[in-house]
């Protein structure tokens, strides 16, 4: 009877040694997954900022563009209106020079 006692004794030992063994493994195993996960994540969330940074980028480059093009049609329509008043005064220039000619 003693031998059965110390026996059943030992298994309860044994079992309770076993069983919070077990518990420690999957709780060093989780957080490992959980990790993994986590990187995962970032990774994913560091990409999502990366293609929004690109798509930003190019709307940035196409405004620029278009700010460009409308600076130069701005440039050029002042450019020729500078040249039209000059072409203008010469030929009042001319006519003036003219008309004076005829009148001597």
């Amino acid at each position: 009877m003693k031998n059965l006692i110390a026996l059943a004794v030992a298994t309860l030992f044994a079992s309770a040694a076993f069983a919070q063994a077990g518990t420690t493994t999957t709780t060093t195993t989780a957080p490992s997954a959980k990790a993994a996960v986590q990187a995962d994540a970032k990774v994913e969330k560091a990409d999502a900022k990366a293609s929004e940074k690109v798509v930003k980028a190019k709307a940035d480059e196409k405004e620029a563009v278009v700010k460009a093009d409308a600076k130069a049609e701005k440039t050029k329509a002042k450019a020729h209106s500078k040249a039209e008043k000059k072409i203008a005064e010469a030929k009042k220039d001319s006519n003036e020079t003219k008309i004076d000619a005829v009148k001597k």
